[in-house]
């Protein structure tokens, strides 16, 4: 969104907040601790599902590929393929989405962490497979609800959940918390596995704090209320390229990415068969 947009329907530079950002009377001090927030007019939540708002260059940044060195990616989460994809656009990996796993009976997430559960999930799939595996696991941390939802990030609300009810509920339980104690983070793992062993392991972390209400068309998950304070904007408010710039699983994924690079220029994935 334009800045300038904002400003006019913010009132001024001095009083610009729109879902949970602190200023004027919503800054610690003023007020009841939280940001005055906005409304325009009858309000639902703007939960993405295409990419028809995006400019030409992203959408083809996170075109699929159809050639180069097979890389399954354990998730049947179609914003996590484009997220991932994108960010291996470059490099010689050809991403295989839910397509190569949608027939495959999937493992159970029980796991205490997200390396525990990132762990399971490569291990599983690489298992069934014949390419090599990434996983992840991630979520959302939430300070003052002591780490909620941690790894059940993903389970908010039963099976049957929307991203749209795993937000409210998520709002719901920080009604009442001031915005001085609404920090968050979103934690990423990725796993890389082949014939049932990890051969390695990546992780991220970005800090943020639990907007007020959502804002933002793009993203997925809990984009539209986490709020980056030195973007002054929720993850669903910035372009693809600006949240892989900062975001966890970007993080990860720059580990990650640089770690295949250098298995293609050791041999690729035969250089991992043991040596006779």
């Amino acid at each position: 969104m334009n800045p300038r947009d904002r400003d006019r329907r913010g009132g001024g530079g001095g009083d610009r907040r729109r879902g949970g950002r602190p200023g004027g009377a919503g800054r610690p001090g003023g007020g009841k601790g939280k940001p005055p927030v906005t409304r325009r007019g009858p309000r639902s939540m703007n939960i993405p599902g295409s990419l028809a708002a995006r400019d030409e260059e992203e959408r083809e940044r996170e075109a699929p590929r159809t050639g180069g060195v097979p890389l399954v990616l354990a998730t049947r989460n179609p914003g996590k393929v484009r997220e991932l994809a994108a960010r291996l656009a470059g490099t010689p990996w050809r991403v295989l989405g839910p397509e190569a796993i949608e027939n495959l009976p999937s493992p159970v997430e029980d796991g205490a962490t997200f390396e525990a559960n990132a762990r399971k999930k490569a291990i599983h799939y690489s298992r069934l497979v014949d390419h090599l595996v990434l996983a992840d696991d991630s979520g959302l941390e939430i300070d003052a609800l002591d780490g909620w939802p941690g790894v059940r990030s993903a389970r908010v609300g039963g099976p049957g959940a929307t991203d749209e009810d795993r937000i409210r509920l998520v709002l719901a339980r920080m009604e009442d918390v001031p915005w001085e104690r609404r920090d968050a983070r979103f934690r990423c793992v990725l796993a890389i596995a082949r014939r049932g062993e990890v051969l390695a392991a990546f992780d991220g972390v970005v800090e943020g704090k639990i907007a007020l209400e959502p804002e933002g068309g793009g993203g997925f998950g809990y984009d539209p209320i986490f709020f980056y304070p030195a973007m002054n904007r929720t993850f669903a408010e910035m372009t693809p390229a600006e949240k892989d710039s900062v975001s966890h699983r970007g993080q990860a994924l720059d580990r990650a990415v640089g770690w295949l690079v250098d298995l293609l220029e050791r041999g690729g994935i035969e250089s991992l068969r043991p040596k006779k």
